[in-house]
């Protein structure tokens, strides 16, 4: 019995991957101080946003995936060869551009946090974190690089165990889960900063890109488009590593909400700003230890979203240029595509050192992924639906009645940050 067990948690680890490590990328320094700040400001009356965008980032990120799974190419690529020029590349650049500022408000944050844990000085510890992103990048082969990101995961278990020393009120916890609310209109702009964090292009083109290094990687695989008798296991795998990943961000994300209401909100300390400002204030409430676990979460979702961020960045532009693009790839066998990885971790390295408040840097982003979000998701819907892209392979009614829906409510979250 045991051995059986045993055996079927190794199978379901072995599907865990793309899907695990972008869904885990969701909750970086950024988002974590979105979550902590709807803990802060509402209490449990946000969690229902969550709720309701499970469903929705699944489904985006499941067209990401069966697009990359199937054509064999990245995104971007495949936008390209629907779209002209005009329409791609704009949205190729303001990813590049969203990108690096949320990279740099994410190494500032990971900084301040590192100052505050062992006193050295938060730009020094913030070239630290970006020189290790970098150099695992750029001289460490996919498959183990993707191991690395794959347990790096982990470190977000630190939200839950942070649960373990705040005391809840469970009614009040499933009230805010179930029942939709809006305190008052204050809290509009908060909940279009969850949303915007929540589904964000960055992750659309990451998986579909990692789905492309798999087929590259694996000696076996072909894109189901000239292999189709092996779609049935490769979309079950999607599927699982999909709806598992994104379970886990936004369990992640509830927990960082629950823990700040709980402790935090209770108190009256409504505003927080940043990823660093919940740690401090959670710590005379909760304590020492939940503090540590909760600046440790913050440093180690960093690493494994930064190189996300960069990464995403470099295969979108990859693939508009028709670069050699991957991970697989020396560097000097894709200068152009680590080039960009390398400039995006660099100008985020100036933005921290600029004195720019991060943020501002995080608000700007958020209103550029928010801009730029709404016509990639419609751009990726066409292609996920074209059978001259995808064979007889396009996205199932599910797949793609969910995935308008996630852009129709992203066309909304934009309407009214404009409006707010």
């Amino acid at each position: 019995m045991k051995i059986g067990v045993r055996l079927r948690a190794i199978a379901l680890t072995e599907q865990l991957g793309p899907g695990l490590i972008t869904g885990a990328a969701d909750d970086d320094p950024s988002g974590i101080a979105t979550y902590s700040q709807a803990g802060a400001q509402a209490g449990f009356g946000l969690l229902w946003t969550m709720a309701l965008t499970y469903p929705l980032m699944c489904a985006i990120q499941l067209v990401s995936a069966y697009i990359g799974r199937v054509t064999g190419i990245g995104l971007a690529a495949n936008m390209g060869k629907v779209f002209p020029p005009l329409v791609v590349l704009p949205l190729v650049a303001m990813l590049f551009v969203a990108n690096t500022i949320n990279i740099g408000a994410d190494l500032a944050m990971m900084g301040a946090v590192g100052q505050m844990i062992i006193g050295i000085n938060a730009h020094v510890m913030t070239v630290c974190f970006a020189a290790i992103s970098l150099i695992l990048q750029l001289f460490v082969a996919y498959r183990r690089y993707a191991s690395i990101l794959k347990w790096l995961t982990l470190v977000l278990l630190a939200y839950f165990a942070v649960l373990l020393f705040v005391h809840l009120d469970f009614a009040r916890v499933i009230g805010g889960l179930v029942i939709p609310r809006v305190a008052n209109t204050g809290l509009v702009t908060t909940i279009v900063a969850l949303f915007g964090t929540t589904i964000s292009p960055y992750l659309f083109f990451w998986q579909s890109a990692q789905e492309v290094e798999e087929v590259k990687s694996n000696p076996a695989a072909e894109p189901l488009v000239e292999r189709p008798w092996q779609a049935r296991r490769e979309f079950r795998r999607i599927w699982v590593d999909t709806l598992a990943g994104m379970a886990f961000s936004t369990l992640v994300a509830l927990a960082i909400m629950i823990a700040t209401a709980a402790t935090l909100n209770a108190r009256g300390i409504v505003d927080i700003e940043s990823a660093a400002q919940a740690a401090r204030a959670l710590e005379p409430v909760a304590g020492k230890f939940a503090f540590l676990l909760f600046s440790l979460g913050i440093i180690g979702t960093g690493m494994l979203a930064i190189p996300i961020l960069a990464g995403s960045a470099a295969y979108a532009i990859g693939d508009t240029r028709g670069w050699q693009a991957g991970l697989d790839f020396k560097p000097w066998d894709a200068v152009g595509f680590y080039s960009v990885i390398g400039a995006a971790t660099l100008l985020g390295i100036v933005i921290d050192w600029s004195g720019l408040d991060p943020i501002k840097a995080l608000f700007w982003s958020a209103v550029i992924n928010g801009v730029v979000a709404v016509p990639i998701m419609v751009a990726m819907m066409v292609v996920v639906n074209r059978q001259s892209r995808m064979g007889k392979f396009t996205a199932p009614r599910s797949v793609t009645v969910l995935g308008w829906a996630a852009t129709a409510v992203m066309g909304v979250a934009v309407v009214a940050m404009a409006v707010v």
